[in-house]
């Protein structure tokens, strides 16, 4: 896919969706931390669920870590793979107390060394809650990147490499959450939805539906 056809399809997005941000429900940094790491193998919408009613009652690391990973679990049951979350979090919130004074990191490497953080929660939160220009690779991404041809690459690190190269610096802060929604709701898993899809004549998948 060549410039003029990415930056295209970038104004598209852009001018569907000017002011794009996560669906995670969220009013620190440190909550949306703590929404992203269970947002793993996790929809936003049982994340939601689950964060309005914990972060009521514990929303610093020194509140949750005052449940305790017990008492973490009665509010996160609900979600996939709660118990191992759950001692992440907990492990997390000592971390951030205990070396960075309480406060979510705003480097890479710092937030990579937290309990169940790795390089996509890590983008996330430099992203949206830092305003830094991370590109944040999830099975949508990865999913639309290649089929539309916009940032083809064998895994999610190379395509995180690339989207970096070709897109241009005024999409960047963006980007992240125009692909993760076009391929949540439109350029679906499946099959997508061509048909009703903004980009369909700039995107070079071959097998386009009507739908």
């Amino acid at each position: 896919m060549n410039r003029q056809k990415r930056v295209a399809i970038l104004q598209r997005l852009r001018d569907q969706n000017p002011h794009p941000t996560t669906e995670l429900s969220y009013n620190s940094p440190f909550e949306l931390l703590i929404a992203v790491i269970l947002s793993a193998q996790a929809t936003d919408k049982s994340v939601n669920k689950a964060t309005q009613k914990l972060f009521p009652v514990a929303s610093t690391p020194q509140e949750i870590l005052a449940l305790g990973v017990e008492g973490l679990k009665s509010y996160i049951r609900t979600i996939g793979l709660y118990n191992s979350k759950a001692e992440n979090i907990i492990k997390t919130c000592r971390d951030l107390i205990d070396k960075f004074g309480g406060e979510v990191p705003q480097e890479r490497e710092a937030l990579e060394s937290l309990a169940g953080v790795g390089r996509k929660t890590a983008n996330v939160v430099l992203n949206t809650a830092f305003g830094q220009p991370t590109i944040a690779v999830d099975t949508h991404i990865f999913r639309v990147a290649n089929r539309t041809g916009f940032a083809p690459g064998k895994d999610v690190v190379k395509v995180e490499e690339k989207l970096l190269k070709v897109v241009p610096d005024e999409f960047k802060y963006d980007v992240h959450h125009w692909l993760i929604l076009h391929g949540r709701y439109t350029c679906i898993a499946r099959k997508p939805r061509c048909g009703s899809c903004i980009i369909e004549d700039l995107c070079e998948y071959k097998d386009k539906t009507e739908i």
